[in-house]
């Protein structure tokens, strides 16, 4: 049993310091040099990351404090990447929960926590921005207090060390008025609180592999917990899948981290986070054991998906135009590339061979996912984001999840007419500081599909959302679509400013002049409910009289930028979205216009 060894996993809410307070961490330990230019908000290692500003990988570090090393585990913070959280769960020993000094503890601090409980893990609660000038620490301990209680802590567990900090400046303490000028406080509640990893290094060999990762040079790497025995460079082990069956295999090189740096050596024993490499084909949950004694571990079990959508090739008109990968074949190897690494996608064959279901927590996770295979050069049609039912003593259950919403109370009003066409029943609301109300909804999970644009609509922008799942129920009655039909291109061409003036008085538009527009291709919402077959390559027709600068005058409206998330939004169930490596269109799954119409006929199917 390793004393000097700290394997902990950092939980929280999105935006609430996590990656933060990595990098202080690591500042701090000795990582860098005095004098080194850092990122900031260095674990975050994908452009996507970077620019939607959240975690979308669990990732591993190390820190060292005094003769400890402290293996580190970043986990998202939203909702839909609760696959890497529950995860990263499994290798480590306890947890650091953060919760924010202004905010408190929010749908997903409910969710982590909630995992960490049910796993024993001991916690470590960190108010974190206590130097906010809105920060209110003292109540926001009481509702953290009150959310164990909630979940059902026990006695120990409901006995939690409490630290204040502020990450961004790199200062925690015991009370939020009195800071010490680093980390140490933290660094020690660590080394106190969270217990050594129970290890046997004596008993055979038993490691699990909980994360992978890739290396240009060594190919597919294995992160794994070893709970039992050593593993040694070039050993002979035996290798336990999913299913059951073993293979015996040869380790290549073994690796622990060290700071950043993953660092070779020629053993690993008990209680550490070990990576392997050289298993090329190697699955997540899968045990690597002792040859003479093979014994595998329990699987990793996490929660089930909760929304779905298909993923196919690209069938408009404008297909091949602007990737390179478009072809069934390379969609469904890509997708099961997918599903190696993160468990909590599920891809499902469908009737069609060039078309694939794919399942995971929510929108964000699946929308990623295509952002993901945009950026490789591939054109995909992606479809309208459904909820999954499943069969519950022959009544059909639906998820539903937790809302929360912050909104000024002028807009109060408008929250509740939104949320109640979405069959939203309210679960709780208290008034806050400085003219806000905070309410929360327990909601079917089709009722959130495209509220985050409608409430940021009613809301000017201000309103604050969240959400988390929370339990499967009986499916609820039926949720409307929006209101607004579409504005349908009945033609392919060249988007014309004369024709996008005339039809800006219809609705708002996504299409600018000379954009290429073709048969059934969305360019816009309409004002009125149904949808409108319109011309936007419509020309002015010069005479003598009138001269081509004409135009030049004229000053159209800027077209509503669509991102793939505002169009998975924003489509209706005849509507799909073309994503491409340059472009993101809306169009009707049926581009003609008179198949359509017959489609649209009672005793028709399209």
């Amino acid at each position: 049993m390793p004393n000097e060894l700290r394997n902990v996993a950092i939980i929280a809410h999105v935006d609430h310091g996590k990656t933060t307070l990595v990098d202080k961490l690591l500042r701090q330990s000795g990582a860098f040099r005095e004098n080194q230019a850092i990122e900031d908000r260095i674990m975050d290692s994908m452009d996507l990351e970077r620019e939607k500003g959240i975690t979308i990988l669990a990732k591993n570090t190390s820190v060292f404090f005094e003769n400890y090393k402290i293996n580190l585990v970043d986990t998202p913070g939203h909702a839909d990447f609760g696959g890497e959280v529950e995860r990263a769960l499994f290798m480590v020993d306890g947890v650091l929960m953060l919760v924010d000094a202004a905010e408190g503890p929010l749908p997903q601090t409910r969710f982590v926590l909630r995992k960490a409980l049910e796993r024993k893990l001991p916690v470590i609660v960190v108010i974190n921005k206590v130097d906010r000038p809105d920060s209110r620490p003292s109540e926001v301990l009481d509702e953290i207090l009150g959310l164990f209680i909630e979940l059902g802590a026990d006695e120990d567990q409901i006995e939690f060390p409490v630290i204040y900090a502020s990450a961004k400046q790199g200062v925690a303490g015991l009370a939020a008025d009195q800071l010490e000028q680093d980390l140490t406080p933290l660094f020690r509640a660590i080394i106190e609180t969270i217990p050594a990893p129970l290890a046997l290094p004596d008993a055979p060999l038993q490691a699990q592999v909980t994360n992978l990762d890739a290396s240009p040079y060594l190919g597919r790497l294995a992160i794994c917990r070893v709970f039992a025995g050593s593993l040694k460079r070039g050993a002979s082990v035996t290798r336990i899948h999913i299913d059951g069956t073993q293979t015996r295999i040869r380790l290549g090189e073994l690796f622990i981290t060290h700071y950043l740096e993953r660092v070779a050596v020629d053993e690993v024993a008990a209680g550490e986070l070990a990576i392997v490499a050289g298993l090329e084909d190697v699955n997540i949950g899968e045990t690597i054991a002792d040859s003479e004694a093979p014994s595998a571990l329990p699987p990793l079990t996490i929660e089930e998906p909760a929304i779905s959508m298909t993923i196919g090739v690209n069938t408009s008109p404008l297909a091949g135009k602007e990737g390179k990968k478009l072809t069934a074949r390379l969609i469904s190897s890509r997708l099961a590339q997918e599903t190696i690494g993160n468990v909590a996608i599920k891809v499902v064959p469908t009737e069609r061979n060039d078309t694939f279901e794919v399942q995971g927590r929510g929108e964000l996770a699946l929308a990623v996912l295509i952002e993901l295979m945009r950026r490789e050069g591939f054109e995909l049609t992606v479809s309208k984001p459904k909820a999954l039912t499943m069969q519950v003593d022959g009544q059909t259950f639906e998820p539903f999840e937790l809302l929360e919403v912050d909104v000024p109370d002028e807009y109060f009003g408008s929250l509740t007419q939104i949320v109640s066409m979405r069959r939203a029943t309210l679960d709780s609301m208290h008034q806050m500081a400085s003219g806000w109300m905070r309410a929360s909804y327990l909601i079917p999970s089709r009722g959130l599909l495209g509220i985050r644009s409608e409430l940021l609509s009613a809301t000017r922008g201000s309103a604050i959302i969240h959400h988390t799942f929370e339990k499967w129920g009986p499916v609820v009655g039926e949720i409307k679509p929006r209101s607004q039909g579409s504005l349908v291109s009945d033609r392919t061409g060249v988007a014309m400013t004369y024709a996008l003036l005339n039809l800006q008085e219809r609705g708002e538009l996504f299409v600018s002049p000379q954009d290429q527009v073709y048969e059934g291709m969305v360019i816009g919402i309409n004002a009125r409910p149904g949808d409108m077959d319109v011309n936007p390559t419509k020309e002015k027709k010069l005479t003598n009289v009138r001269s081509s600068t004409a135009d030049e005058l004229v000053r159209l409206v800027p077209p509503i930028p669509l991102t793939l998330e505002s169009a998975l939004e924003l489509i209706t169930d005849d509507e799909c979205v073309e994503v491409t490596p340059t472009q993101v269109r809306v169009r009707k799954v049926i581009l003609e216009g008179a198949a359509r119409a017959k489609a649209r006929r009672p005793g028709q199917s399209s």
